[in-house]
């Protein structure tokens, strides 16, 4: 099928060379270089994440126990792990010892700590031995206790710390017999000594995604069962845990239990959607008739999201989780306003009972009739937004739909407009998203306030300050070196300057929203949670009680250099199926919003942030969704007689044609007639027409043929402002009736043929006469030639 009369130049009203930018995340604590135990430390080099990959630093060292997670001077510092061999050579003679270095007080010492790592040869303990040795490829468990009166911490505040690994093994050189004792392997993280009455509190909320990358095509189908493995046992398992295994306390004055620490959950409604549609069960998988198997772990996943969004407040992310800068910067904004849960604008969704692919029918009616969209309509909407009827529908809960946060924590100053337009009263941005917005975490130093407020268009925004080191920290705390227990204790540390560098008495607020797509366990940010609600310096809050909180001025709206980060080709493919979306659009009868949403639907899925780091992945959805909408406009269809050939009767006979409209709603079109030449045969605009839905319809289309014979016709649909639909089609006219030139011809001819006949009997009688005034009188008596010869006289009457 041929695609849509549309121009690809003029459907990219945007400049297609966006900057492309990788995130930055804070790096993890720099390991510490080998120092003599006495003299000056040696500057560190840059930070490594994992000594695996070193020759030098052979073993990998795994952390499970480091406690306590806050020291007092009689405390005691136990550790234990596992420390597994990377290398090709055997270890032996192993020894573990704690070393720590300076202070550190404030948020910007310890920032400078993880830039350049501190050596940690302030105070040098001595090693203790590990029993046993290491071959390569194994592993071995550890235990290390001391003292923290051995570190000599006599200062509140954060150390930071080198677990260190010496060992004997063969020299780097491989020198046979060159065995040395040296330092194999090493970890840096941090101890924290915190009064036993701090002097200022810090509150945290948290702000935990529930996103996936879309599993479905542009037609709603399932292009792989990627989802199913997400849920049962994956990534967005693992997230649903953290949120599960939370602690609780009771309410006072009741036995209800509620958690300690209230999550705000971030929604995407086409996931909970996918899940919908999975635990509806059966669904084909990779357009084959095999039946995914993820039915009752959908089930089991909805049950638990529903169970824990009855107890942690749930706000509505736009449908797909849009990459709202992306389709601003190409100039979708309606496209962006369809996705928002905060308006009844908000018109994005595919629902279960159509997929985007309503059942044909093929029932006729006469041009202009009405017919029904037939089975598998959408439930009726609520008043609100697709997206919130989903969740509502889904987890029995009524969202927040008036929260925008963006993947990147920033936000281009249309996007902001158009975001509050519909219907979005607060943001939640990083700090790069603000000009000052280190403040609002407390850098340099000073009191850390999460509200803030920017300036806009309609008024002032207020703007909650997501801290990007927490959340990263929290977000990936399954990949920190060490694992997760040492990304715990990275979390507190940064917690506890907040509360060291905070005036006396005062309260702070912190934001954690880690990245969409987080893989995080109950090891690691449900560690953290449980901290926020367990340790005496740290209050649990929610993100309503930041609102009640102190505020910091951060000041404007930053303008993002990376603000497009979807590959600009793809990009260009989704304005060109828009583009041709909204062509159709113009055509539809009623509200095109509502028609086209499962169109709209597969637009915001394959313009998600999700492929921000999948350039092709992107590109193939984009096209995936343009081909969509090529479908979608070609069951739109004038219908071919069977042998190509049309006849007509008479010089005005119309030509009777059969239009076939798939699509379950009404749309006008017009019809597009035009002869090779335009000789011989005229044909009339009917003008715009009605196509119910589901329904052939004929259409008769007046014509004046003024020549007898055949004629090659192309016909062809098209919307009201001109864009194709379906296939031209090629027929043959042919035409027996006499037209009015062929007309004038024949009488003209019978005419002449009547004066030459008057002119041959004129001629005849005026011969005859002439030979009756010569002859004698007819008396009966033959006439008497030369020599007497009998000659007969001529007839009296015309041989004609």
């Amino acid at each position: 099928m041929n695609r849509p009369a549309l121009s690809r130049a003029a459907a990219v009203p945007f400049v297609a060379a966006p900057l492309m930018a990788s995130l930055l995340l804070m790096a993890p604590v720099a390991q510490a270089l080998p120092a003599p135990p006495h003299g000056p430390p040696a500057h560190a080099a840059a930070p490594r994440n994992d000594d695996a990959g070193d020759p030098d630093h052979p073993v990998r060292i795994t952390v499970g126990r480091f406690e306590p997670r806050t020291v007092t001077p009689q405390a005691t510092i136990s550790v234990a792990g596992t420390l597994e061999n990377t290398g090709d050579q055997p270890i032996s003679d192993i020894r573990v010892r704690l070393q720590r270095g300076e202070v550190r007080t404030t948020r910007a010492e310890l920032a400078s700590a993880v830039r350049d790592a501190d050596p940690a040869t302030t105070v040098v303990p001595p090693f203790q031995p590990v029993r046993g040795g290491l071959a390569p490829g194994e592993s071995l468990e550890f235990s290390y206790s001391l003292p923290a009166a051995e570190l000599h911490m006599d200062r509140d505040g954060v150390y930071p710390v080198v677990l260190n690994v010496n060992g004997t093994a063969l020299s780097p050189s491989g020198t046979p017999g060159d065995d040395e004792r040296r330092r194999v392997g090493e970890l840096a993280t941090f101890v924290v000594r915190q009064q036993v009455t701090p002097a200022a509190h810090t509150t945290a909320a948290w702000l935990w995604p529930i996103t996936e990358r879309s599993h479905r095509t542009a037609a709603g189908t399932f292009a792989d069962d990627g989802l199913a493995d997400s849920i049962a046992g994956g990534r967005l398992d693992r997230a649903l845990t953290v949120i599960e295994r939370l602690p609780s306390t009771t309410t006072p004055g009741s036995s209800d239990t509620v958690p300690a620490l209230p999550v705000t959950l971030a929604v995407d409604p086409a996931l909970v959607e996918e899940l919908t549609v999975m635990a509806d069960g059966p669904y084909p998988v990779g357009g084959t008739d095999s039946a995914g198997t993820g039915t009752d772990a959908a089930r089991a996943f909805l049950d638990r999201l529903r169970a824990v969004a009855d107890v942690h407040p749930v706000v509505a992310l736009p449908y797909g989780d849009v990459d709202a800068d992306a389709l601003m910067a190409a100039g979708l904004e309606p496209e962006l306003t369809r996705t928002l849960p905060g308006t009844a604008a908000g018109t994005a969704q595919a629902p279960p009972s159509t997929g985007g692919n309503p059942s044909p029918a093929t029932n006729t009616s006469p041009a202009g009739g009405t017919g029904t969209a037939g089975p598998g309509t959408t439930p009726p909407r609520t008043g609100a937004s697709a997206g919130v009827d989903i969740l509502k529908n889904a987890l029995d809960v009524e969202p927040r739909s008036d929260l925008a946060w963006p993947a990147g924590g920033s936000l281009r100053a249309d996007t902001l407009a158009t975001l509050q337009a519909g219907g979005m009263s607060q943001v939640v941005l990083t700090t790069d998203g603000l000009t000052d917005g280190d403040r609002a975490v407390g850098l340099p130093n000073g009191r850390a306030g999460a509200r803030s407020s920017v300036s806009t268009a309609a008024g002032p925004l207020e703007v909650l300050v997501a801290d990007p080191t927490l959340s990263t920290i929290a977000g990936s705390a399954e990949q920190a070196p060490g694992g997760p227990r040492m990304a715990e204790q990275r979390y507190l540390a940064e917690l506890a300057v907040l509360s060291l560098q905070a005036p006396r008495g005062s309260e702070q607020t912190v934001l954690v929203a880690p990245p969409r797509a987080v893989d995080a366990g109950p090891d690691g940010a449900g560690a953290m949670m449980a901290d926020t609600a367990g340790l005496p310096w740290l209050r649990a809050g929610s993100l309503d009680g930041l609102t009640r909180g102190p505020s910091a001025p951060a000041g404007s709206l930053a303008d993002p250099v990376d603000a497009v980060q979807l590959d600009a080709t793809g990009l260009g493919t989704i304005a060109e199926g828009m583009a041709a979306r909204d062509d159709l659009a113009g055509a539809v009868v009623g509200d095109p919003d509502a028609a086209l949403e499962a169109t709209d639907a597969a637009a915001a899925r394959a313009s998600s942030v999700a492929w921000r780091g999948d350039p092709s992945g992107f590109r193939a959805a984009a096209e995936d969704f343009r081909a969509s909408v090529d479908r979608l406009r070609g069951r739109v269809t004038l219908l071919a007689p069977a042998d190509g050939t049309y006849s007509l009767a008479a010089s005005d006979s119309p030509l009777v044609l059969t239009v076939h409209n798939d699509l379950p709603f009404a749309v006008q079109v017009r019809l597009d007639l035009h002869t090779r030449g335009n000789r011989g045969l005229s044909i009339a605009d009917i003008g715009t027409q009605t196509l119910a839905p589901h329904e052939r319809t004929t259409l008769q289309v007046p014509t004046q043929v003024r020549q007898s014979g055949g004629f090659a016709v192309t016909a062809a649909l098209t919307t009201p402002s001109g864009g194709a639909l379906g296939d031209p089609v090629q027929m043959d006219v042919k035409s027996t009736a006499y037209g009015p030139i062929s007309l004038l011809i024949t009488i003209g001819s019978a005419a002449l043929l009547g004066l030459l006949f008057l002119r041959r009997l004129v001629r005849f009688l005026l011969r005859r006469r002439r030979a009756a005034n010569q002859s004698p009188p007819d008396d009966g008596v033959p006439a008497i030639g030369p020599e007497g010869a009998l000659v007969p006289r001529p007839p009296t009457r015309s041989p004609v």
